[in-house]
């Protein structure tokens, strides 16, 4: 019987946030210094002309959901918010005295856990804190995520006279039965009433994350979320694949079996639903998983060429240098990457020895930032090519040679110098950038590491 394309390709890939991706960092070659060092220069090079970006990592759940694959503690105690909030601008405090100049903050993203656990005023002490030892760049874009269930108006209000114009919110799908499985039980009241807050305060980017894939999912819940979503009309979407990866030490996914979640070609139908919905209400798809309004940043980024892809996921600013502040957080200087520790208490420790808070990461070599540049491109604009003699590389007859199966399927054009994605190729956008994996293709892993790609 012959197999389908989702069926042929639905292998376990990576997300490509990065290249290389984590599991494949040399952590033998990598030490602090060396990370300083590479962030200094990459800061010199480019924070005076396109300023930085910031992710801040606020960990803290009062509750658990079980499709989270994310670094978080759960606790109702809201006396950590202080603590955490000291060390947040301590480790700040630490990387302004090593850089040459008062960091120019283009972008700021306030990621979780959920950032709407802590309050306005805790909130207002992080950002004015971060600012006494910086300045804000010229159209910066700032955002954070939002829990519908514990947003209020006076954080949204906070935050947007902090400079934020751009906020998400999780909704991930409306049927009781899901939410019930990933213990995240959240009525639409509530997501329309902080959206409608949020158009009302001013926000121009208002975004909406919601998942295919989830447990007990049927096309109808899919088509029921999309229509709730269309009527409350965000200006983008989020769209994602459920990663399952219950393999990964302290994360949620335990609440239902495998068994309960859509499998390959039912699970892609889920998507193709949604993707027509959205499309026939306005929305274009952006890159892998994302939609936006013509209106939005985003869409106008990937019209005009400027859209980037880093650890928050894509983005209309196209910076260089992105620091990542808070415990599991990951900085990018473009020549290479820097983990935070994962462990919290360890977090606090290493600050109180005035230590920056990383315990590893990867330099990039010269064959890694040509892939990566590829695999930006095939994930921000759909195509790429080796015209400039910096984007050629030793093995590139060895990738044209893999992707000629998938070329063969229709995903891809394969011309004299380049390679373009299809329309038939958009749902195999990772299954095409795991070909340009050279690190991926010379030691496959033998443990699961990613979850499956369609």
């Amino acid at each position: 019987m012959k197999i389908s394309l989702t069926q042929k390709y639905n292998v376990p890939g990576p997300r490509y946030t990065s290249y290389p991706t984590v599991p494949y960092w040399n952590e033998a070659d990598f030490t602090t210094e060396k990370w300083i060092s590479s962030l200094q220069k990459s800061f010199s090079e480019s924070n005076s002309k396109k300023g930085i970006s910031l992710y801040i990592h606020l960990p803290f759940c009062e509750s658990m959901c079980t499709f989270c694959g994310c670094n978080k503690r759960i606790t109702k105690n809201h006396s950590v918010e202080e603590t955490y909030i000291k060390a947040l601008l301590k480790e700040w405090y630490l990387y302004c005295k090593i850089l040459p100049e008062k960091p120019v903050i283009k972008e700021i993203h306030l990621g979780g856990g959920t950032p709407t656990f802590f309050s306005k005023e805790n909130l207002e002490l992080l950002i004015n804190g971060i600012f006494s030892y910086a300045v804000k760049a010229e159209n910066h874009e700032f955002s954070f995520e939002g829990h519908p269930n514990n947003t209020t108006h006076e954080q949204l209000k906070k935050l947007y006279d902090l400079g934020f114009r751009r906020v998400s919110f999780g909704v991930q799908d409306y049927a009781a039965k899901v939410q019930q499985a990933i213990n995240r039980i959240q009525p639409f009241h509530n997501v329309a009433k902080v959206t409608f807050w949020a158009k009302e305060i001013g926000y121009t980017s208002i975004g909406h994350d919601i998942i295919f894939g989830l447990p007990f999912q049927a096309i109808e819940d899919v088509i029921d979320t999309v229509e709730k979503t269309n009527s409350l009309k965000p200006d983008r979407l989020a769209f994602y694949s459920y990663a399952h990866v219950p393999w990964i030490k302290g994360n949620g996914q335990r609440g239902f079996n495998d068994e309960n979640l859509p499998k390959d070609a039912e699970k892609r139908q889920l998507y193709e639903t949604g993707k027509k919905l959205l499309s026939q209400n306005g929305y274009h798809e952006i890159g892998m998983d994302h939609f936006a309004l013509e209106a939005d940043s985003l869409y106008k980024a990937a019209h005009n060429g400027n859209l980037h892809r880093n650890f928050m996921g894509y983005s209309a600013s196209k910076t260089q240098v992105m620091i990542g502040l808070g415990v599991s957080s990951i900085s990018d200087s473009w020549y290479s990457f820097a983990q935070n520790t994962k462990n919290l208490e360890d977090y606090y420790q290493l600050l109180e020895w005035d230590k920056l808070p990383v315990v590893k990461g990867h330099i990039l070599n010269e064959e890694d930032l040509i892939i990566r540049k590829h695999i930006l491109n095939l994930t921000c604009e759909l195509q790429t090519s080796w015209t400039e003699e910096s984007l050629n590389f030793t093995e590139l007859p060895e990738v044209l040679s893999a992707l000629q199966e998938i070329e063969n399927d229709g995903l891809i054009v394969i011309e004299e110098n380049s390679i373009k994605i299809t329309e038939e190729g958009r749902p195999f956008v990772r299954n095409i950038c795991m070909a340009f994996d050279l690190h991926l293709k010379r030691k496959s892993p033998e443990t699961n590491l990613f979850s499956m790609t369609v």
